[in-house]
């Protein structure tokens, strides 16, 4: 078949999912993803492989602290290579998962590398596809530092830190972003030093300010170090390894650090080039960006556009609900996706999470505010399992309806979906706290916050 309903471009987690749900309203549907694989970057080489290596890493972390609760381990070594095959065959499994779910709901998976020659046509190799409505999902990529390159054996992109052969003695990663922190935060534990260096003078540029100073605080006590407000201005070989030469910013001061591996961390950028956009006429942003309106569409009809390569949060479970929301309008079905409930999650050890307007936002905007916050030194389960880093913050207007959460502490990625419901929901911090929690539960940092927020915390 060459006549479809739907071309997906991208098989990534906005593209495979706009693909099911589009299937699903009875849309005949094809895929085009040259990357060998379903999944795009998140499940390849980007979300699930980090966060396996997060978990693999975290146990082996864990020997050094059972003491404390009776258990004596002896012999424990950390086989590499063993780890990286358990995350290999994570990512295997859910990439055959995905691709007997296109088999189910008859979509064609079409590989090699689209181009679009015309409106309504997609370009594979020699064969050409119609189709009357064509959706990007082409994602991201690593972004880079001018004069910086990138080898994936020495400089390291996020894809070339996900599959080193061996520990490095010193590893320096370039952001502290989320991609940065987790997978400095996996090396540091399998027992690389590491050393984070950022342009600006905080961590986690974008996330609450005080939940981002509890991160900092917590991730340091685990032994990463961290260099901020200073801007790398090179990274250059040697026969001893790679030497960094950064500038303090807004200093006249030079600085030089030693590394033997070097994660460059500074973001990502999306990936549109070679589609064949500009010979079509796509609106693109100065930043890359397509262009879109309110249903996801081009400013060429029947071309639509999601996930990372529009603008917005780019994170994995955006896509989907871009995705979801794009091929429901073209159903006929109303759809909506509002990027202030998008949940950011970092998974390092504590996990940061976050959803909504953060402080600084508020005041900068001069809203008015109420806050509550509570602490997980003060949660019994938290003390009984004796992770008592961070805290829950709400944010609330005067009548108490919640306008943004943070969470920095364990579990933080699950509890944040409360709040984010609770904020869907137009529920007020009373409400939140008028549920009744299990005890002892993390949840309860949760409503205690809520309390606090109306001057009525229990445990505080």
């Amino acid at each position: 078949m060459s006549v479809f309903d739907l071309i997906v471009i991208g098989g990534g987690p906005g593209g495979y999912v706009a693909a099911i749900r589009a299937a699903q309203l009875g849309m005949s549907v094809a895929c085009v993803e040259g990357r060998g694989s379903l999944g795009g970057t998140c499940l390849n080489v980007g979300c699930i492989p980090s966060k396996a290596l997060l978990t693999s890493s975290g146990i082996y972390a864990e020997l050094s602290h059972l003491a404390a609760h009776g258990v004596s381990v002896e012999g424990a070594a950390l086989d590499l290579g063993a780890m990286m095959a358990r995350k290999d065959k994570t990512v295997a499994d859910l990439t055959k998962g995905i691709a007997f779910l296109f088999k189910k709901n008859g979509i064609e998976l079409i590989e090699g590398w689209a181009t679009i020659p015309a409106p309504g046509q997609v370009q594979v190799g020699e064969d050409t596809y119609t189709a009357k409505h064509i959706l990007i999902a082409t994602g991201s990529e690593p972004a880079v530092l001018p004069d910086v390159v990138t080898d994936e054996v020495d400089v390291l992109s996020s894809t070339g830190a996900l599959a080193l052969e061996a520990v490095p003695q010193h590893l320096v990663v370039i952001g502290a972003g989320v991609i940065g922190l987790e997978l400095g935060q996996v090396w540091s534990r399998l027992g690389s030093k590491v050393t984070v260096v950022e342009y600006l003078d905080r961590i986690l540029p974008g996330i609450d300010g005080d939940t981002a100073k509890l991160a900092q605080r917590a991730l340091s006590k685990r032994g990463m170090k961290f260099q901020l407000g200073r801007a790398v201005k090179s990274v250059a070989k040697t026969d001893g390894g790679l030497v960094l030469t950064m500038e303090r910013v807004g200093k006249d001061k030079e600085e030089v650090l030693e590394a033997d591996k070097v994660l460059v961390a500074i973001g990502r950028r999306p990936v549109i080039k070679g589609l064949g956009l500009d010979a079509l006429g796509v609106n693109v942003n100065t930043r890359g960006f397509i262009e879109v309106d309110g249903s996801f569409q081009t400013s060429v009809p029947g071309l639509y556009a999601i996930g990372d390569c529009v603008p917005g949060p780019m994170l994995a479970h955006k896509a989907e609900e871009d995705g979801v929301a794009c091929v429901e309008m073209l159903a006929g079905l109303t759809a909506h996706v509002d990027y202030n409930l998008v949940p950011g999650v970092v998974y390092t050890d504590p996990e940061v999470a976050s959803v909504g307007a953060t402080e600084e936002a508020l005041k900068e905007a001069g809203v008015d505010y109420i806050s509550g916050k509570f602490t997980f030194m003060a949660n019994s389960r938290a003390r009984a399992s004796g992770e008592t880093d961070g805290a829950v913050k709400v944010l609330a207007d005067p009548s108490g309806k919640l306008l943004g959460a943070h969470i920095c502490g364990a579990h933080a990625g699950d509890l944040i979906a409360e709040l984010v419901l609770a904020m869907a929901k137009g529920a007020t911090v009373s409400e939140v706290a008028a549920a009744c929690h299990a005890h002892p539960s993390m949840a309860e940092a949760v409503k205690e916050a809520c309390l606090d927020a109306m001057g009525r915390a229990i445990h505080a």
